[in-house]
């Protein structure tokens, strides 16, 4: 038996499912480099959808990147995004998730960092943001981020469409 989406999390039912597809990343410390995609959306019923993240190299197939957490609406139109990352660092988001306009068939989540939290060994992360655009079966997103000395900037943007 499949639980009901929690009433509270309505506006994010555009997201459930798995998402795949590609991206690029720049950033002046590093290489601008290709990656492959895979999210998941799912929920049980609470107040939340679980979100996992895991990133490959387009070149060579090598992991890249992986995160995981949650999705969470605290009031209309308020989003919340609770991540965490293998390289010792955690994020708090807060922001909005909304239709483009009423009626609208394009979801819009914008969030920035409210908390960023690293272990010692982490590399410096001093600010994210996120933006996310779905449509249907396809999901668009740009990330930015001020890290290591830089200012916040564009990092990552993706094109992601959702798998059967």
């Amino acid at each position: 038996m499949t639980a009901e989406l929690h009433p509270d999390i309505a506006v994010l039912e555009p997201l459930l499912g798995t998402w795949s597809g590609t991206g690029t990343g720049e950033y002046p410390t590093i290489d601008t480099f290709g990656y492959d995609e895979t999210v998941t959306f799912a929920h049980v019923g609470k107040p939340f959808l679980a979100y996992a993240q895991r990133t490959s190299s387009t070149d060579d197939g090598r992991p890249l990147h992986a995160e995981t957490g949650y999705w969470r609406i605290p009031q209309p139109s308020l989003a919340e995004l609770i991540l965490a990352h293998p390289t010792g660092l955690t994020e708090v988001l807060e922001g909005f998730a909304a239709p483009n306009m009423p009626g609208g068939d394009t979801l819009i989540v914008d969030v920035r960092s409210s908390s960023i939290s690293r272990s010692a060994s982490a590399k410096e992360v001093v600010a994210s943001e996120r933006t996310f655009e779905i449509t249907g079966d396809t999901m668009r997103y740009t990330m930015r981020m001020a890290a290591v000395g830089q200012p916040l900037q564009h990092h990552l943007s993706a094109t992601l469409t959702r798998t059967a």
